[in-house]
């Protein structure tokens, strides 16, 4: 099992997410972060299963909630560029693929 490294900005995007959710309905945001922590625990376990979706990096769809999870494989850990609204910004993390 890899370690998973995130880009500076993920955390912020999570927050936003968490917050709008929570907004919807309390406890909403909890189930967001709840399918995102399944999901950085499938991505581990087999990191090449999801399809490249940029250059070199990969694309985690939530099955819940309208967000991707944007990774690359590096050799040592996965690198989490973006946790991506599949509907705003299209193409916004695009510039982290080198940070």
């Amino acid at each position: 099992m890899e370690g998973i490294i995130f880009h500076p900005d993920v955390s912020q995007e999570i927050k936003t997410a968490f917050n709008w959710y929570e907004e919807q309905a309390q406890g909403l945001g909890d189930d967001f972060i709840a399918e995102l922590e399944r999901a950085f625990m499938h991505i581990q376990q087999a990191p090449q299963i999801w399809p490249t979706f940029y250059r070199s990096s990969q694309r985690y769809l939530l099955p819940r909630f309208p967000f991707s999870i944007i990774y690359q494989q590096k050799p040592s850990a996965l690198f989490i560029l973006a946790v991506m609204h599949q509907h705003r910004k299209p193409g916004y993390w695009t510039k982290r693929i080198n940070s």
